[in-house]
C-alpha cells in the first residue's frame, strides 16, 4: 500500500487506527519534510507518545499531529 493512500485511510477513519500504526505512518511522512527542525521535533514528539502506556493518551497525543498528514497530501 503507498504512503498516500495510507495517509488519507488515516485522515477518513482517524478513530479505528491504532497509535503504533499512525506512528508508523508518520515516520514515513516525516523523511518527505525538508526541514531537519520539522524532523527532529516529529522524532521527538513520536519518542513522547511511544513511552505513553496509556491508548488513549496516544491517541491523544496522534491527533495532534494530524496536521502533517494534512500538509504531506497537500504536496508539502
Amino acid at each position: 500500500m503507498s504512503l498516500e493512500i495510507k495517509v488519507n485511510n488515516i485522515l477518513q477513519d482517524f478513530d479505528n487506527v491504532s497509535s503504533d500504526d499512525f506512528l508508523k505512518v508518520i515516520d514515513e511522512i516525516m523523511l518527505e519534510f525538508r526541514s531537519t527542525i520539522t524532523i527532529e521535533y516529529l522524532k521527538g514528539k513520536i519518542q513522547k507518545i511511544t513511552d505513553l502506556t496509556n491508548e488513549s493518551e496516544k491517541k491523544k497525543q496522534c491527533k495532534l499531529l494530524l496536521p502533517y498528514f494534512d500538509w504531506y497530501v497537500q504536496g508539502l
